[in-house]
């Protein structure tokens, strides 16, 4: 057992290491500019070793974000109000300027973001992510066709919250002066989704 732990955090860290690595050169040259191999040189592994851990070049940025793909699915499971569960951790992540809510405006998170967006192949990697997302969300909450249209309505709702705050921190807006919009649209929006989502149960 604690064998497989440390082979689990020795995966983990190689994990982090090269996406870390990766991420810099991107920023500093851009993304079509970096070769995988130039990444696995920098990393010191061998490209075929770095393709076992990214199956994709896309995969080294949005490794950092992976981890958010299930995160509605694991919140809802066992739920008995998803929306409101779902409304709670987005207003809590407010709170904590989680950069997964777009209100965080430190230099990394910021460059992270602009990184994303303005590469079309890590917008459209980004948008499969959102799919499965939106899948596992579906499926906990019953795998129905009313599942699946709650299901993208949810996962919509928290997209464009995130993606309006992200755009006026990257606009020179200031965390604490965005942060009252913030979780004012939030409230309204999961609000509308809850009413919504009701009058169609």
């Amino acid at each position: 057992m604690g064998e497989m732990g440390l082979r689990e955090r020795k995966k983990r860290r190689m994990y982090e290491d090269v996406s870390d690595i990766a991420v810099r050169l991107f920023l500093a040259k851009g993304f079509d500019a970096v070769s995988v191999a130039e990444v696995a040189a920098a990393a010191g592994i061998s490209k075929p070793t770095l393709f076992r851990y990214f199956p994709a070049k896309e995969d080294l940025v949005l490794h950092r974000i992976a981890d958010h793909e299930t995160e509605a699915a694991r919140l809802v499971a066992g739920a008995g109000a998803p929306v409101g569960v779902l409304r709670a951790h987005f207003l809590d992540g407010l709170r904590r300027n989680d950069p997964i809510t777009g209100l965080n405006d430190h230099p990394q998170v910021l460059a992270f973001h602009t990184l994303i967006n303005s590469t079309p192949t890590l917008v459209a990697r980004q948008y499969a992510y959102l799919e499965r997302s939106e899948a596992a969300l579906a499926e906990v909450l019953g795998g129905t066709l009313e599942a699946r249209l709650a299901a993208g309505q949810i996962i919509a709702v928290q997209r464009i919250l995130a993606q309006d705050n992200w755009r006026r921190i990257a606009a020179g807006e200031r965390v604490e002066d965005v942060r009252e919009d913030a979780v004012r649209a939030a409230e309204r929006a999961f609000g509308r989704l809850e009413r919504s989502l009701a009058d169609t149960g």
